[in-house]
């Protein structure tokens, strides 16, 4: 089981930058899967980032050029960089894992779908005005 608890939400003018924390209560990065969604308003729950159990970073073309995702190990830390935000991205961000076994054979795209990953934080609200 693992517990994820996200930070750094809030409210931001256009252009401007935000980061997203994620504390985790399992610190085995290489078990798993680590990724960053988010839910606009309306919409389906959406990837915006993953970095999988070998380390490598993949992101969608929601944001992409816009963030980066990282993981600070030492502080059982999953972090997501925001820049150049807009009020279309305007949303409750979420972090998400699962084990990486449920990857394992599968099509690389399923990293990108909710339903692929069971333990989830509560969300952070990221508002951009214009």
């Amino acid at each position: 089981r693992v517990d994820l608890m996200e930070s750094g939400g809030g409210s931001v003018q256009a252009g401007g930058s935000l980061k997203l924390s994620c504390v985790a209560t399992d610190d085995a990065y290489n078990r798993y899967y680590w990724a960053w969604f988010r839910q606009i308003p309306g919409k389906e729950r959406e990837a915006v980032a993953v970095i999988d159990s070998d380390g490598a970073k993949s992101y969608t073309d929601s944001m992409k050029g816009r963030v980066t995702i990282s993981k600070d190990s030492a502080k059982n830390t999953l972090n997501l960089q925001m820049n150049n935000l807009s009020p279309e991205d305007t949303a409750v961000y979420y972090c998400a894992a699962e084990p990486y076994l449920r990857f394992r054979g599968k099509s690389y795209s399923l990293r990108y779908d909710a339903s692929a990953y069971i333990y989830w934080g509560q969300g952070t609200q990221v508002t951009v005005s214009s």
